[in-house]
Order: structure tokens, then sequence, then C-alpha cells
């Protein structure tokens, strides 16, 4: 009893002498527990990103950077555009190069949950036949020797439904005429939702209406370097050049030297971080010892006055480029003009099915084999109507040879003798701003 006494009068003590303190404690304690009863929900529920992006898309053909967070390819490549393993463990060709044999990481699943065999992955190629040995072997017979055929197989593939192995899952994909117009995934509690928009100013417009938290590989940042409320981030792309494609089988064009010209009249400086090769800087077989025209106005008036007065007469070069390239087309139609060559300014969304210079974004291929791009037979393709046998030759056989060495000095030649000719202008790689609301 006398303990109880003692402990009942300690405590009434305690409580007069530290009531203010006891009563804001108890206040705190209060909007600590209010505080958690909001922020629990949303940690669990995770974030949700809202991104906008410019282009019109099937569903297979998304950005490369969507795809990859969905799914995998049998292979992939590293910086220096070195294939690596992926979906495949490893491969071989035991006919150097026209039978190839992916062998199947065994641990891999679906996203519901079924495991990833062989006979999941539908490939279709023309002159290809695919065949399923077991059910974590596939092997592809080729019509002739193709040493770059293990990039090909790096785009990631999918069950039905875009059904992938990545990180991110599908939810919910949305389309119109074929067109992707909204794609939802889901990683765990996080979400990431990509709205697609014809025109680069109907995606800055959903921005602007807040109908999207961001934007993503905008090529023209304006107006929102300026606003307070985003914060702005750039990228160059060195796996994309903006390239002058001259048609060589034009009257003018198909005269190196006048390509040559127009290509030194062109202050490349201000125009972004400077390319010189149809390859990438970052690739295994880059050369930087080509030609790089550096911005020589004297020398391109030189050139020009080779030409007979006949050959200038009446000439007005038309260059055709898209609306986003418009700024970069009209600083080159003043450099041309600067020089004595007038020239007008064309703007178009699709690709031109006759044209004199096209300036473009070009991507280049993850393997150095640009066949399809230069060699003499790729009618569809080979943009500048290029015909060069030295060319063709080195293409061909970059195709064909299987020892590392011998093929990055074939593409080594290939680089320096295709800038010498010129029947494209590499001038820079182009800066992509992502746009984020703070």
């Amino acid at each position: 009893m006398v303990n109880f006494r003692y402990l009942y009068r300690l405590i009434t003590a305690y409580l007069k002498h530290f009531k203010g303190l006891l009563l804001i404690g108890v206040i705190f304690g209060i909007l600590f527990f209010f505080i958690l009863l909001y922020l629990i929900p949303n940690y669990w529920e995770g974030s949700t990103q809202r991104i906008g992006l410019s282009g019109r898309y099937h569903p297979n053909e998304m950005p490369e950077f969507i795809l990859s967070e969905i799914s995998s390819g049998l292979t992939s490549s590293d910086e220096s555009g070195n294939v690596i393993p992926n979906i495949a463990k490893s491969w071989d060709t035991p006919d150097k190069g026209k039978t190839w044999i992916f062998h199947i990481n065994e641990s891999l699943k679906w996203h519901d949950e079924s495991k990833l065999i062989s006979s999941d992955l539908k490939y279709e190629f023309s002159d290809v036949s695919v065949e399923y040995p077991d059910a974590y072997t596939i092997l592809f017979k080729l019509k002739d020797v193709f040493i770059p055929f293990p990039s090909v197989v790096s785009k990631p593939v999918f069950k039905k439904g875009l059904l992938g192995i990545g990180e991110w899952k599908v939810k919910k994909l949305t389309q119109n005429a074929g067109y992707v117009q909204e794609l939802i995934v889901t990683k765990g509690n996080s979400k990431k939702i990509y709205k697609f928009y014809p025109t680069s100013d109907r995606t800055k417009l959903s921005f602007k209406l807040g109908e999207v938290d961001s934007l993503y590989e905008v090529l023209d940042p304006s107006p929102f370097t300026t606003w307070k409320t985003v914060n702005t981030k750039e990228r160059i792309n060195k796996n994309q050049i903006v390239t002058l494609f001259f048609n060589t089988q034009d009257k003018h064009f198909g005269e190196k030297n006048f390509r040559q010209a127009l290509t030194y009249a062109i202050n490349k400086d201000l125009l972004g971080e400077r390319s010189i090769s149809p390859i990438s800087p970052n690739s295994w077989v880059y050369n930087p010892q080509v030609k790089k025209y550096e911005y020589d106005k004297e020398r391109a008036k030189e050139l020009i006055k080779e030409f007979p007065k006949e050959f200038l007469t009446d000439l007005e070069v038309q260059l055709i480029t898209s609306p986003a390239l418009l700024p970069i087309a009209e600083l080159i139609s003043k450099d041309w003009n600067d020089v004595g060559v007038k020239n007008t300014v064309l703007v178009s969304s699709i690709l031109p099915s006759e044209f004199q210079v096209f300036l473009t974004i070009y991507d280049v291929p993850k393997d150095p084999d640009q066949y399809s791009i230069w060699h003499s037979t790729q009618l569809s393709t080979n943009l500048s109507k290029y015909t060069n046998p030295r060319i063709d030759k080195l293409l061909e056989d970059g195709r064909k040879t299987l020892d590392i060495e011998e093929r990055k000095a074939g593409y080594l030649d290939f680089q320096r003798f295709l800038v010498e000719d010129l029947p494209a202008a590499f001038l820079i790689h182009p800066k992509y701003w992502e746009i984020k609301r703070k």
C-alpha cells in the first residue's frame, strides 16, 4: 500500500510539473499519426510517371529504350557495339557464318511466369529458316554467310500482347488505327504512362496542359528552358548523326568537288557536337583519321570556281528536311548563300522520293555493317543513289569476314574512302532534352 501511494503521488507531481510538455507531445504525436496515414498509402502505391513522346509507332516499333524495359533480345550490345549475351547465354557458327546456333538461358520466365523456351521465339527473316532442336536451342540457317547476324537478333522479343521478360510489365496498351496512343507499364508499385503524340508541337502542348509530367527525346526544348517550374536535362546521342545525303545521280551533286565545296562551306561548330564518320565514335571500328572537312569558306569558294560558269547558271539547290531540323537547315542555307550557291529550304514530314540534298537524322547500326545504306545494289535504302565498286567490295567483305581484326581493318578503310568520296556529309550528333516538371 505504501508503495502504491508513493507511486501515485510521484505521478501526480510529475503531471503537474510537466503538463505543458506532455500536452505538446500529445499534439505532435497526433500530427505524426496523421502524417503517417497520408504517407504510407502513397508509399505502397509507388510512383507514377506520365511521359510524353513524339511520333507514331506500331507496338513492336516503339522506341528501343521502351521495348528494352519490357523485354530482351537473344543478344545485346555494349557501348562499343560488341555483341554480348542476353536471352542467349552463348552461340556459335559451325560453318563460319551461314548457320547460327543460340543456346538459351534456362532460368528465364515470361511475365506470366511460364518458362521461356526456344519455340516461344518467333522470327521471320527473308532467306532464313528457323529450327528448334530442343527447348533451349534455336538454330538459324541463312542463305549466305552473314557475320553480323548476332547483332540482328538483339531486338527485344515478345509473346503475344507484348508479354516480355524485362523489369517492366505491360498493364495496358491503347491503339488507334494500329498506332500506339498510350502505354502503361508497371514494376512493383511503380507505374509509367507513355503518351504518344503525332508532332512535337502537340507533345509540348500536352506538357503545358498538364497531360504529362515529363517529355523525352525533345530536339528543341523551347520554351521550357525559361520556365522556372521545370528541370531540363540534355543528352548527346552518339549513335545518331545529323546527315546531309547528296543525290549522287543529280547533275550537280554527281560531282565530288561540288559536294566537298558545300561541306567545307558549313560552319559545323555552330550546329553542335561534330561527327566526322558514318560510324559512331563509341564503336570498336571507329576511324578518327578520316578527312574532317573543317569549316573553310575560302576552300569552298576555290572549289566552286573550278567549275565552268554554266555549271552554276540558274542553279538553285533544294535542301529538304523535317520540321525538327529546320533551324539547322536554315543555318546551312545561309552558309551556302555566303559562298555564292543559291538554295531554298523545303520542309517535308516524310522521306522524299526525289531530292538533291536531304537533311535527316541517321540512326547508326549497332554493327558496323552498313551494306543497306551504301551498297550500289540497295536501291530502296541507298538514299544517295551511291555507286562505288571499292566501297561495294569493302561492305561485301565486312559481311563475310569472321576474324575480328581483319573485319576492323576493312571498316577503317570503308570510312576513309567513303568520307573522301562524300556521298553524304556527316555533320553533328543530335542533342536531345528531357523536360521534367519540378
